[in-house]
């Protein structure tokens, strides 16, 4: 399959990567093989040779809602880091899958556009944000959205406007579509001005800075916010922060966040969070929605 691979002289293959830098998590998991692919034709003739191969692989943006549960992958990592290019046009905005979300708000903030200030602190890549519908003081990417072009299981390219989307909370339609991949997301911001922008996102920032653990590695939120109530409430009434498992701990100053204390393993973190969800669940009857994926 390398041999193959290396018809395209500027495909780069790594084998035996540790995934830890490219997870907010930092967890260590040796993926066998990681490509990066530079543009559509080069992502496409991978596709096409790991499908005839039959080989696993997994498409990563920046890792912030990914736990790889086992000490290795056995297949193919793509990253899409090399899709970050930006059009501006007027109040739209296009840009590619692999650019970050929280670098995007502050470009966007700098040249006065408003809408992204809430994924200020948001460690996604825009495509992973779009899957997921990432979202933050009561805003998400669905209220941003304009379009968003995906490469389709035949390698056809199509634009799923915001209805196509079938956002929901912390979710959309590309969620469950595993063979969709995000290309890249046209946003439709408005024209503020940038000190005031600058000066909300400060200001938020200020306030995450004591409210959350951001010293340590973590996914952000754990769980999703049930109806009545937010998920960290019932966790802290049940006692739950500075509980750990192996190097994985529930925060103290935070109890929906789950840190690294430095040594942690993919399984730590979902034995812990899957002893949350229990615990919650026979003490109030509520489900908790982990906003993480496990890839094992």
């Amino acid at each position: 399959m390398i041999e193959e691979l290396k018809e395209l002289d500027t495909l780069e293959i790594l084998e035996n990567v540790d995934l830890k830098n490219y997870t907010t998590f930092k967890v260590s998991c040796i993926a066998k093989y990681f490509a990066t692919p530079k543009n559509i034709e080069e992502l496409c003739f991978l596709l096409d040779i790991l499908q005839q191969k039959k080989m696993r692989y997994k498409v990563l943006g920046k890792g912030s809602n990914v736990v790889f549960v086992n000490p290795s992958f056995d297949g193919v990592i793509i990253s899409l880091e090399h899709f970050g290019k930006m059009k501006i046009e007027e109040n739209l905005i296009t840009v590619g899958a692999g650019y970050s979300l929280m670098k995007l708000s502050f470009d966007m903030a700098s040249k006065g556009y408003s809408g992204l200030e809430f994924a200020s602190g948001i460690p996604g890549s825009v495509g992973g944000s779009l899957v997921n519908n990432a979202g933050a003081y009561k805003k998400e990417i669905a209220d941003v959205v304009e379009t968003a072009k995906v490469l389709m299981p035949n390698q056809e390219i199509k634009e799923f406007t915001k209805d196509e989307l079938e956002f929901c909370y912390r979710s959309s339609f590309l969620q469950y579509k595993n063979d969709y991949i995000c290309l890249e997301v046209t946003f439709n911001l408005e024209k503020k001005d940038s000190k005031e922008i600058m000066e909300l996102i400060k200001t938020r920032r200020e306030k995450r800075m004591d409210t959350q653990p951001l010293e340590y590695p973590s996914a952000g939120s754990v769980f999703r916010n049930p109806e009545l109530e937010s998920a960290w409430k019932y966790i802290d009434a049940l006692g739950f922060k500075g509980k750990r498992m192996g190097g994985a701990e529930v925060s103290r100053k935070h109890a929906n966040f789950i840190i690294n204390r430095g040594n942690a393993t993919g399984h730590d973190i979902k034995c812990l969070i899957l002893e949350i969800k229990e615990v919650v669940k026979n003490a109030y009857n509520i489900e908790l929605i982990c906003e993480q994926e496990f890839v094992e």
